[in-house]
């Protein structure tokens, strides 16, 4: 079996690149469709989103899109701080705007909440949550993300953008930690 370890830990495959990749067009299909006729600004959160907003920005067919960048930090290690810090601001002006915000993980919704909180305050038309996974049972604020990659359970992954303290993020798959896993 293929696995990876990272700060002692070892995780195993989880999702393959081929199906993310796949996943990617259809909400890309289904965004490009949603926005006609707007000229929706993609929000990438960083670090981690930035794989999976690489990939929709380039899957969505809307001449008039723009993608900009944000960076919050929440999690530490294996598990989120429950603390936001906004590291990186922006400076595009909202008012009347289609905000697709992009994230990789949707886990407690703190993170999400709290930036959506802050883009309403910039009077847009629109925000809606774009991201790659989404731990419902995980949730510990009301969040329902627009357009979900992959409903996951609430174990903690590593790859596609995704890390253990600012490392695996380069990994093409998502992997698993394999104690979660093992039968």
């Amino acid at each position: 079996m293929r696995q990876v370890t990272y700060k002692g830990m070892t995780f195993v495959p989880y999702l393959e690149n081929d199906k993310i990749q796949a996943r990617i067009k259809e909400i890309g299909r289904q965004i490009t469709e949603d926005c006609k006729g707007k000229r929706p600004l993609f929000l990438c959160v960083l670090n981690g989103a930035f794989p999976f907003a690489s990939d929709l920005f380039r899957s969505v067919e809307l001449a008039d899109a723009e993608i900009s960048f944000i960076r919050l930090k929440s999690y530490e290690g294996t598990s989120s701080t429950g603390v936001v810090k906004e590291v990186l601001g922006l400076s595009e002006d909202l008012a009347g705007r289609t905000v697709i915000v992009v994230e990789d993980i949707v886990d407690t919704g703190k993170t999400i909440h709290k930036l959506v909180e802050r883009l309403r305050q910039e009077n847009p038309a629109d925000v809606k949550i774009a991201t790659l996974l989404y731990k419902p049972e995980s949730l510990q604020v009301d969040v329902n993300p627009d357009y979900v990659g992959f409903e996951i359970p609430s174990d903690f992954i590593i790859g596609f953008g995704l890390d253990i303290d600012g490392l695996a993020r380069n990994l093409p798959d998502i992997w698993v930690l394999s104690e979660k896993h093992d039968q």
